[in-house]
């Protein structure tokens, strides 16, 4: 289990069901480490402010996860976090390792809009 305010997705079905049933999803696959704790916080912040998207977390050791792992757009990924965008149920960006608040910010806004003010 992930010690993360996120969602938690336990299942491949869980992944299925909230990328089949949510617009725009970002998902983190991960673990409690150096490279993913920083990245989990910026989801948590980020998530008050983009209503639209849907936020979860899926731990990386889950052979559950293989959804993620065995993805195609993850292939040549060399550090974790496993990170994944969905719209519409379809990968549209996928990024691996650390990543600052205004990558993430800025994957949000291109791939499903700038949060309402």
């Amino acid at each position: 289990m992930l010690y993360t305010n996120l969602s938690h997705l336990m299942t491949a079905e869980q992944h299925n069901s909230a990328i089949g049933e949510n617009e725009n999803v970002m998902i983190i696959c991960g673990r409690m480490g150096p490279m993913c704790i920083p990245v989990y916080g910026i989801m948590e912040l980020l998530e008050r402010e983009y209503s639209h998207v849907k936020f979860y977390d899926m731990e990386f050791d889950n052979p559950e996860a293989h959804v993620i792992r065995n993805a195609p757009e993850c292939r040549n990924f060399m550090g974790i976090p496993f990170t994944m965008y969905y719209k519409n149920g379809k990968v549209v960006k996928a990024t691996s390792s650390i990543q600052t608040m205004a990558q993430v910010r800025g994957i949000l806004n291109e791939q499903f809009g700038e949060p309402s003010k």
